[in-house]
């Protein structure tokens, strides 16, 4: 069962002629003979009664057409929009928390704004999380915060981020002190698996493993309302994160000594996936908005 054999089909039941609907199809009543009975042959029973000179739609004829029609205008237009040159298609992509939060959206946003045939299914998880789902297939793009050494994972840097350490307690605001003179404070830290973590303890050193976590967080407004409840409550955190937050002198920057955390965002994929139109077009996009300074 073919497209071809279904449009004459169809046309063949506007025009019960065989001879008059081969002639506006411009091939020849055999061909088109043919190509009912290669038809007829796969429903099982005939589309057609030949009643004398005169055809007309069998019982099975009427309800196959009445059943197969809807689904035969829907593939043309398919194949009409796939053969153009219109950018189409479902994208799944997962961000990390940073990302997903205070970038994505608009990234996003902007490439539908000049795609409409295109739909793209988002998620937020930590840098981990997405790694797995990269390598499981079940995304086609990752957006993660931390370092990513998976052979089967290509990773590009589209952007950098800069982490800072922030307080409620304006009597550090703007101070610059060594890490372990804070560690009397209630540190709060993203869970296990999360690239800012990660990325945190690492520009620490060998000092990470004395920094007294008091307790661990998933949301940044769970981590927001927590440093505006208590002066005592320190975090590491994107500074577009708290940029708001610093403006309005609600919380407060804490410059560290000999430590600064700048780290690039990454876009992931991985290395067996098809570079479809759609996803090197998004890619670009991506690329554009934020190109590494």
């Amino acid at each position: 069962m073919t497209l071809k054999e279904l449009s004459f089909f169809y046309r063949l039941c506007e025009e019960p002629h065989f001879s008059k609907t081969a002639q506006k199809l411009n091939i020849t009543q055999s061909a088109l003979s043919l190509a009912i009975k290669s038809l007829e042959h796969d429903i099982g029973e005939p589309l057609f009664d030949r009643i004398g000179k005169k055809l007309v739609l069998s019982e099975t004829g009427r309800l196959f057409k009445e059943l197969t029609y809807p689904a035969f205008t829907t593939l043309l237009e398919a194949q009409s929009l796939f053969s153009g040159n219109a950018l189409l298609g479902i994208l799944k992509i997962a961000s990390s928390k940073t990302i997903g939060d205070y970038l994505t959206p608009r990234i996003v946003f902007d490439f539908l704004l000049h795609h409409e045939n295109v739909r793209i299914h988002k998620e937020i998880h930590n840098s981990a999380t997405i790694i797995q789902m990269v390598k499981n297939g079940t995304i086609d793009v990752g957006f993660i915060e931390s370092a990513c050494d998976e052979r089967e994972i290509v990773k590009e840097t589209i952007g950098y981020d800069e982490l800072i350490v922030v307080t409620g307690d304006s009597a550090l605001a703007n101070q610059c002190v060594y890490i372990d003179e804070l560690f009397e404070k209630k540190w709060i830290l993203r869970e296990k698996g999360s690239g800012t973590r990660e990325v945190f303890l690492e520009a620490l050193g060998e000092i990470a493993r004395s920094l007294p976590v008091f307790t661990e967080f998933s949301e940044f407004e769970e981590a927001k309302t927590l440093l505006l409840h208590s002066a005592d409550i320190m975090t590491c955190v994107s500074r577009v994160v708290v940029e708001k937050e610093l403006q309005r002198r609600e919380l407060f920057e804490v410059q560290l000594k000999n430590v600064s955390i700048r780290r690039p965002f990454y876009l992931i994929y991985h290395k067996d996936k098809y570079q479809s139109k759609l996803l090197s077009t998004f890619k670009t996009h991506v690329l554009n908005v934020l190109r590494p300074s």
